[in-house]
């Protein structure tokens, strides 16, 4: 029987780990062909999910629990707990039962069938506008402007072979793009179709500053356009400051008492060029903190605690180590 591990971020999610774990128990005890970890990892909750999430591990041993020191955010924190999964197929799985643990039969038929990667796409959803064009626009201005294709609707949901996670654990990522290295590697990917319901319990722990984040890194490691934009508006600045000149010097000499050149439209085209260097200068600042986050090399999370986790590091393969250079235990 092989091994499958469902891996669940957690931040302040007491209300919905226990009907998580019961949906994925239940799917696993009807499938009955496959053994199953279930990683709950906490991004330092400060309600009742790190008590619930005790009461799961006591009760059952297929459930393992890392509980971080502080808040690391929604990119390190996943990332940590799927290069501790140990499983042949690692699935990602929200807390906020907006990922429907009811897929994952579906995912484990398309492995079967020989797929490395099975990802759920959003056909439709109950996501409120306009959140839901922004992420639109969004998605297609990644697909022109990165030299991969991402796939639109694709959350992170889904299903990936040990063969891709060991090529990404190779990448060496300290803040990953999950979803475009998937795409980087090229595995052909199974898509399957759902609907996205709200979260019934519990609120979003994503504001504007997390979602730009994460745009950010998906153009900032996966395209060199907004780069190219910045040399190409350079030319083409350029280009119309010496016609605009021009045209104000043939103007002034055809029309010279009767016509004034004014302090306006030399302001306006200051502001007009501020404005774009700013733009630019903000976009190169992002690659230089994408650079800075991937050499500084300090631990994708810390670990206050692991529950449930308890092969000896000195027994596991090389891969399963807890203990590598990207983690840091607490205590």
């Amino acid at each position: 029987m092989r091994l499958i591990s469902i891996v669940t971020p957690c931040f302040n999610e007491e209300a919905n780990v226990r009907d998580v774990y019961l949906q994925v128990k239940e799917v696993f005890d009807r499938l009955g062909r496959y053994r199953y970890e279930h990683i709950f990892i906490d991004n330092a909750s400060t309600d009742e999910t790190v008590a619930r999430l005790r009461e799961l591990a006591a009760a059952d041993h297929n459930v393992k629990v890392i509980v971080n020191t502080r808040n690391f955010g929604q990119i390190r924190s996943p990332y940590h707990a799927v290069l501790q999964a140990r499983g042949d197929a690692i699935i990602g799985l929200a807390a906020d039962l907006q990922d429907p643990p009811s897929l994952i039969p579906e995912f484990l038929a398309r492995w079967e069938e020989g797929y490395k990667v099975a990802l759920a796409v959003k056909r439709s959803g109950e996501e409120r506008w306009p959140m839901s064009a922004i992420r639109r626009l969004y998605y297609e201005l990644l697909a022109h402007t990165t030299s991969v294709e991402t796939i639109k609707g694709a959350t992170g949901f889904g299903l990936y072979d040990r063969q891709v996670i060991e090529i990404i654990r190779g990448m060496n990522e300290m803040y990953p793009y999950f979803r475009g290295l998937v795409a980087e590697i090229g595995f052909p990917v199974a898509q399957i179709p759902y609907d996205k319901p709200l979260r019934k319990r519990g609120f979003t722990k994503n504001n504007l500053l997390t979602l730009f984040d994460v745009a950010m890194l998906g153009l900032t490691t996966h395209s060199k356009a907004p780069l190219r934009m910045a040399t190409v508006a350079g030319f083409l600045l350029s280009g119309l400051s010496l016609v605009v000149a021009l045209a104000y010097l043939v103007a002034k000499l055809v029309f010279w008492s009767r016509f004034p050149a004014g302090i306006a439209p030399v302001v306006i085209g200051l502001f007009a060029t501020f404005s774009v260097q700013l733009f630019f200068m903000g976009m190169v600042g992002e690659y230089i903190a994408a650079i800075h986050t991937h050499t500084i090399r300090r631990p994708i999370v810390v670990e206050r605690e692991r529950i449930n986790f308890d092969e000896p590091a000195d027994q596991l393969p090389e891969r399963r180590r807890p203990e590598t250079a990207d983690t840091v235990r607490a205590g």
